[in-house]
């Protein structure tokens, strides 16, 4: 993965508010790359960001990622239930999210 696409996709998460979750997809529409690519930037470098906040379009994350995202989950008042966040009620808005990233260039 290219450097230039690993910045775009930490600028997408670092965007989405606290209290809030975006999907691989979400994030991957902005920075110009896939789900997966984005996937992979997140295991790589998403000790960078905060990387709770991204899930996969069920809500879910991997099953060892669960336990500590479930902390921070709570602290940030992201709704969730049975190992998966609610998308309908804790999603960030995508136009919203959008905005702020062609905002931030």
């Amino acid at each position: 993965m290219d450097e230039f696409s690993v910045e775009r996709v930490l600028l997408a998460t670092s965007l989405v508010p606290a209290g809030r979750v975006a999907s691989y997809g979400d994030l991957g529409r902005l920075a110009g790359v896939g789900p997966r690519q984005v996937g992979a930037i997140m295991r790589e470098r998403g000790s960078e960001v905060a990387w709770w906040r991204v899930v996969n379009a069920s809500g879910e994350l991997p099953g060892q990622l669960m336990e500590r995202a479930v902390e921070h989950w709570d602290a940030e008042g992201i709704v969730h239930a049975d190992g998966r966040v609610r998308m309908r009620a804790s999603r960030v808005d995508p136009d919203a999210l959008t905005a702020s990233y062609r905002g931030s260039d």
